[in-house]
């Protein structure tokens, strides 16, 4: 099954996409055509260095086209309010730690912990709202029990 992302995680994926492309390219244009006006390139390591950061940013671009083609947008106009779904961030107890997750998308906050869907916390989270518990066979083979302390749908 392909990767399920929010339509906004989508277009935040298709800009950094678009200026990969456009500013990052044109950065690398530059640097190529300063290290070439140095002269002799076997020699060169600017030009190297230029050379080797063109294939990272193509790299870069290559794998984010691959991803974009790859998910399956799904429709966050249609998610229940209170109800832990994709692009949720969710506040969960778990066993006295208050931990704040998202649910499937990224988060420039440094306090929110980004998670799959499809990883047993997220897995177990999806569908649930305040007040509900959860038990989770984590990958080290421990069980967490967890509440659903709040859920809000990131509109970032």
């Amino acid at each position: 099954m392909a990767k399920q992302i929010t339509r906004t995680e989508f277009e935040r994926k298709m800009k950094e996409l678009e200026r990969l492309k456009k500013e990052g390219r044109e950065e690398i244009a530059q640097k190529l055509q300063e290290a070439r006006s140095h002269g002799d390139l076997s020699e060169n390591a600017e030009y190297d260095e230029a050379r080797n950061d063109q294939a990272k940013l193509e790299e870069q671009i290559a794998q984010l086209e691959k991803e974009i083609d790859t998910v399956l947008v799904v429709d966050d106009e249609k998610f229940k309010k209170g109800v832990v779904h994709i692009g949720s961030i969710v506040e969960v107890d778990d066993n006295g730690e208050i931990v704040k997750v998202i649910i499937g998308s990224t988060s420039d906050d440094d306090d929110i912990i980004s998670i799959t869907d499809d990883s047993p916390v997220g897995a177990a989270l999806i569908g649930k709202k305040a007040g509900d518990k959860i038990k989770v066979t984590l990958p080290s083979g421990e069980i967490a029990t967890m509440k659903v302390l709040s859920t809000e749908y990131n509109k970032k």
